[in-house]
């Protein structure tokens, strides 16, 4: 147990990380992620309202969809990344833990008054992960077989009413289940029966997260970087760009908007080091020179891929796949290469 955004949370079970990461590549592992904020807002033009803190399209969000998007700051950055959901009558938000409580400031003190924005601090979240996470859950309730890739519903598991989302953090299938705290040991004994399941910790719910090129806040992504920088241009809806029905309109829109248009001048690229020694975060990246053109922002061993695995910033003109570099790790200049920042292939459910 290690201490995490004032949490005491398990970095492994008797599995081991390295066991952890491959059972739910295979099968399905199941995590505790109750640390996570949960959110809801209530009121008329709630969707409309929320629109102007991020720039994604939640306006033309569908019933019981989820989207990822970012909450982003006058500068372009990233004050957080989160999830909301349409679930009907209100919004649903979930946000890192690290940031919920400043996130629920923000967020109340930028809506209108008459919106109600409530942390729900009485919810737990699981997270069922893997390729048989579906028919896991389907033994308590058929119907989540027929969700897609970040679709929810409302079901009952164990007796116990929840709401669950088929979207997660490890580039596999599976689901994200919210459900009344004092439920949740006895959701997460149902669920960890099944022959299929493992309980899994941080350990592996980072490892398994780099290799899907997912990022991680306050590492990958923060305040002083904007979501072109990180390549996420894709959480900017259409119609929030320019010339879209609903252009701009965000906080450091222009500046965002600019960037999509002109390009930036660093860019996240993924890392590939040419030997077996895993590249860490905060290594610098080096041109033929020796001048420093980038940093490593995740890296570790990917026990998927078999091979050491990293994420970083580069300079624009260093951006290109295959461009070879060198890693300052321990004083030695270990070769790299650029390459996507995706390791395994994504296996989420799209139908």
């Amino acid at each position: 147990m290690v201490p995490f955004a004032g949490y005491e949370m398990p970095v492994q079970y008797p599995l081991g990380i390295l066991k952890e990461h491959l059972h739910t590549r295979a099968q399905a592992g199941l995590f505790d992620v109750s640390h996570m904020g949960q959110i809801t807002v209530r009121g008329e033009g709630a969707a409309a309202a929320l629109e102007k803190l991020v720039p994604g399209d939640i306006v033309g969000l569908g019933h019981y969809q989820q989207r990822y998007s970012l909450l982003t700051n006058d500068a372009g950055g990233i004050r957080d990344d989160l999830m909301v959901l349409n679930r009907g009558d209100h919004l649903h938000l979930v946000v890192n833990a690290a940031c919920k409580h400043q996130d629920l400031q923000y967020i109340r003190e930028n809506l209108p008054a008459g919106l109600l924005v409530t942390a729900l601090d009485n919810q737990a979240l699981l997270a069922l992960q893997g390729p048989k996470a579906a028919e896991v859950l389907a033994r308590f309730s058929p119907d989540c077989q027929n969700l897609k890739f970040m679709d929810a519903a409302d079901i009952v598991i164990a007796g116990v009413e929840c709401l669950i989302t088929r979207s997660g953090y490890t580039g596999e299938d599976g689901y994200e289940i919210s459900m009344p705290a004092d439920k949740a040991c006895d959701i997460a004994e149902a669920l960890l029966s099944e022959r299929e399941v493992e309980a899994i910790g941080l350990g592996a719910r980072d490892s398994l997260r780099l290799e899907a090129g997912l990022c991680l806040y306050g590492h990958d992504i923060d305040e002083h970087t904007t979501a072109v920088e990180a390549g996420l241009n894709w959480v900017i809806g259409k119609v929030r760009r320019k010339d879209g029905d609903r252009e701009g309109g965000f906080p450091g829109a222009d500046i965002i908007l600019e960037q999509l248009l002109s390009g930036v001048s660093k860019k996240r690229v993924g890392i590939k080091p040419a030997g077996k020694a895993p590249i860490r975060e905060g290594a610098e990246l080096l041109n033929d020179k020796d001048e420093v053109i980038g940093r490593v922002c995740s890296g570790g061993f990917g026990p998927s891929a078999g091979a050491p695995v990293a994420m970083g910033y580069v300079n624009s003109e260093y951006s290109a796949l295959d461009t070879p570099l060198y890693a300052a790790v321990r004083k030695k200049k270990l070769p790299v290469a650029v390459c996507k920042p995706v390791f395994v292939p994504h296996n989420y459910y799209r139908g």
